[in-house]
């Protein structure tokens, strides 16, 4: 099966493409660097060419409001467009466990419309929403840094290790297409002022969390449950403690 990873040499892209390779499967990653550019649509239809998947795992350079939601409509749109074209039986994207609660955030904004664009083709797809990351735990208490203090809510979060959601998404890209959304998560709750510290003690970091419940994330304000799965989730296999160790 040939499966196509849009952003296939970032972070998770990399890994997938490594886990479906080891399975058999022609996997393809294509990101600016090998030559596609999903924003200008340059190496689409050749990369495309025979395709059975595409999971779109990509991201936008810039996360302010105007130029994110520019960078997921365009993309997307492009990227759907070519599918159709090629014939791709399943479109598979990463996105964000609480993004429909989160529309205060200028990213999310441009999330849901991903997901609105994805939902409206006529191409089978599946929607993965996974928790933040362990890797990204450091960005969360930097934008929440103001000098020496870290402000966080004592909200619930479900992190998950970077190769957990590889694995996940390598299950739902050679199965068939969903058509709805699908969450996965980390194996243990936490709260996010406690995580805070948890990292910053890890990395002998001496900035302070306070807890702050009028604390935003990216600009959004937190329900207790915002950023958990709501429902069934599918669960990692590796502990904070274990990302930790490694």
């Amino acid at each position: 099966m040939k499966i196509v990873v849009i952003g296939g040499t970032g972070l998770i892209g990399s890994k997938l493409v490594a886990l479906l390779a080891a399975d058999g499967h022609e996997a393809v990653a294509a990101s600016p660097g090998t030559g596609v550019n999903t924003l200008t649509g340059d190496g689409l239809a050749d990369v495309l060419t025979g395709a059975d998947v595409v999971v779109d795992v990509s991201n936008s350079p810039s996360f302010e409001a105007a130029a994110v939601l520019e960078f997921f409509r365009t993309s997307t749109g492009n990227l759907l467009a070519a599918e159709a074209e090629a014939g791709v039986r399943h479109h598979v994207a990463l996105s964000v466990v609480g993004t429909q609660r989160l529309p205060e955030s200028g990213y999310f904004r441009a999330k849901i419309a991903q997901e609105q664009l994805i939902e409206d083709s006529p191409i089978p797809y599946s929607l993965v929403h996974a928790t933040q990351f362990f890797e990204f735990v450091g960005g969360i208490v930097d934008s929440a840094t103001d000098g020496s203090t870290v402000r966080l809510a004592h909200v619930l979060i479900q992190p998950m290790a970077a190769d957990d959601v590889a694995a996940a998404l390598r299950s739902v890209a050679v199965g068939a297409p969903t058509n709805t959304r699908v969450d996965i998560a980390g194996p243990e709750q936490f709260r996010l002022d406690d995580l805070g510290r948890r990292y910053l003690v890890a990395h002998g970091d001496a900035r302070e969390v306070v807890t702050d419940p009028a604390a935003t994330y990216f600009g959004a304000a937190l329900e207790e449950d915002t950023l958990v799965p709501l429902g069934e989730a599918t669960l990692g296999t590796t502990s904070f403690e274990d990302w930790s160790a490694r």
